[in-house]
């Protein structure tokens, strides 16, 4: 072969190497992983579960997420996805498989920490409860074809447990909302007394609550409890912020602050999470602000903001858990501003 002609073929044979890279993209970003764990789980359903969790990208399904029981009056789910229970259980290893990438190990501990209470709950509450406890009803949806070029997305979502997905050309362009509850915030009686599944959320809040001095309590504390956090829609709908902003917080309460925010954005992957913090670390101080109501002594409700131009943390421990124990129920959530899933206004 000529050394012309041996140059074309290298050339034409970096070309389709080239052309296989891109279609393939960079399966060690999250990004990557994502579509590789997406495909291998629609490709272990059966055509019946396959269509169950398949969706258009634009339908409005990808919009509609929810972490409270969805349920009908026959105590029947009503959410739309493929649910764990009917799958095999390669079907189900591929579903966390999933789950696994859109979270950190952390995160992903967490999160089927909050699956697991689902019994627990059906132990305190009983069978004829008025909500149907079920950890097999989690559900799984994609949303338009996973690919390395185009728009696409999924969700993993349950009770007390939303994680939300948008991607474009191969790249993550929203992990928004994220929601992570739990009843109860810590369990107080049985084996498993003493856990607590989202400690950080409430440590830190607490330190830097303690921390503040009068007259910087009299910005932060809000006299009405902020509103329950609202799902279903796109947008987080909290209105312009309130509060302290953290010009005025001292560097140790700062350094607080950031432990509080870390800790949500530290759910995700840590290539995601480091982008997360990225963004909060390029906030202004005056133009971040942070904002509670109530004590936030163990046992007496309280909530919090803390809030950017581009994202909102949404914190609230009001409701008595499953016991009966006061203020012993947390719903916190990480959300864009102006609006979730990589959508703008």
């Amino acid at each position: 072969m000529s050394r012309v002609r041996t140059a074309a073929f290298v050339l034409t044979l970096a070309a389709v190497v080239g052309i296989a890279l891109v279609g393939n993209s960079a399966p060690e970003t999250t990004g990557g992983k994502m579509k590789i764990a997406t495909d291998a789980f629609l490709t272990s359903l059966t055509p019946e579960l396959k269509k169950k969790a398949s969706f258009d990208f634009n339908d409005k399904h990808r919009q509609a997420w929810f972490f409270t029981p969805q349920q009908d009056k026959e105590k029947k789910f009503t959410r739309k996805g493929a649910r764990l229970e009917e799958m095999t259980a390669d079907q189900k290893k591929a579903a966390m498989e999933l789950l696994k990438t859109g979270l950190s190990a952390k995160g992903y501990e967490q999160a089927t920490t909050i699956i697991g209470l689902e019994n627990l709950l059906l132990e305190l509450e009983g069978p004829k409860g008025a909500m149907t406890r079920n950890n097999g009803w989690y559900f799984v949806s994609v949303f338009g074809e996973p690919s390395n070029t185009g728009k696409w997305g999924w969700r993993f979502e349950g009770h007390h447990l939303s994680v939300n997905y948008t991607l474009d050309k191969g790249e993550v362009v929203a992990g928004a909302p994220m929601l992570f509850a739990t009843n109860p915030a810590e369990v107080k009686d049985g084996a498993k007394k003493g856990l607590r599944p989202l400690p950080e959320i409430e440590d830190h809040v607490r330190a830097l609550i303690a921390s503040l001095k009068e007259d910087q309590d009299k910005l932060a504390k809000q006299p009405k409890a902020f509103p329950e956090i609202k799902e279903g829609q796109a947008k987080a709908d909290v209105g312009a912020p309130v509060g302290i902003t953290a010009d005025k917080l001292t560097a140790d309460q700062k350094v607080t602050l950031v432990k509080l925010l870390e800790a949500y954005a530290g759910r995700m992957p840590e290539e995601l999470a480091a982008g997360e913090m990225k963004r909060v670390k390029a906030t202004a101080d005056a133009k971040l602000y942070f904002a509670y109501s109530g004590t936030a002594k163990p046992g007496e409700g309280y909530t919090y903001r803390v809030q950017g131009p581009e994202f909102v943390v949404e914190f609230l421990n009001v409701q008595a858990d499953a016991a009966k124990n006061p203020a012993n129920h947390i719903h916190s959530a990480w959300r864009r501003l102006p609006i979730d899933f990589g959508l703008s206004e």
